[in-house]
């Protein structure tokens, strides 16, 4: 791997940044791509999105010989907000997919080592801890408080950033007060439209465990089947 590429992949590192290089096994030569990129390569684009999509790197051949797609992308984070019986169940799958789970909750009693052994656990105000720099296009966030004053300024906060989930607790009664709180904070319908809610799959859950397995499901779901933009 060229000097050049190497710090590229290194920058991309440190940014959060997904980038793939594209090396020819004939030539050698090599071209780091952005999601950004892609559609520059036409003739690529279908191989390049599900690169980006799935995280897996492949040799692929072209007219011009073959050429090696080798994926970076960081690990996707998870935020899940309330320290709840759903996010105990939540945290054991999401790391065995590979997720980094952070859990966000200013309620002490809940916040609690006990409950979640060594999780990364913060007992604070969402709208201390989020920012734009952690809510990426890697990142997903679940609101699952049912309480307003902590799952709304976490949800406003990934409405105002690329997060590629957002999701969030509660009955369809439950989000119709949240999209009218919402709306009356200036987001439009299209925005609002990105929470999924009520949140997971339908798989008639029941109970926190089966919640917290349909919830990971439709994380996955869109991550993996997400149209690269």
């Amino acid at each position: 791997m060229k000097a050049s590429t190497i710090k590229t992949l290194l920058e991309a590192k440190k940014s959060r940044t997904p980038i793939v290089i594209l090396k020819s096994l004939t030539s050698g030569d090599e071209q780091v791509i952005t999601v950004d990129r892609i559609s520059r390569l036409p003739e690529l684009e279908m191989e390049l999105n599900e690169a980006f999509r799935t995280d897996k790197s492949k040799i692929i051949r072209t007219s011009e010989g073959e050429l090696f797609i080798q994926t970076f992308s960081p690990p996707p984070r998870l935020f899940i907000i309330g320290a709840v019986h759903v996010t105990q169940h939540m945290l054991p799958i999401a790391k065995s997919v590979g997720y980094d789970p952070v859990i966000i909750d200013p309620r002490t009693a809940f916040a609690t080592e006990e409950r979640f052994g060594d999780a990364n656990l913060i007992a604070k105000w969402p709208q201390d801890v989020l920012n734009g720099d952690l809510l990426d296009a890697r990142s997903a966030l679940v609101a699952l408080t049912h309480d307003p004053k902590i799952d709304d300024p976490a949800l406003e906060l990934a409405l105002q950033n690329p997060c590629f989930y957002i999701g969030a607790l509660g009955s369809q009664r439950t989000h119709n007060s949240r999209v009218e709180r919402l709306t009356a904070r200036g987001f439009d319908a299209l925005q609002i439209s990105r929470i999924k809610a009520p949140i997971g799959l339908d798989i008639g859950a029941q109970g926190p465990a089966e919640i917290a397995i349909s919830i990971m499901a439709e994380i996955t779901a869109s991550l993996r089947m997400q149209k690269v933009e």
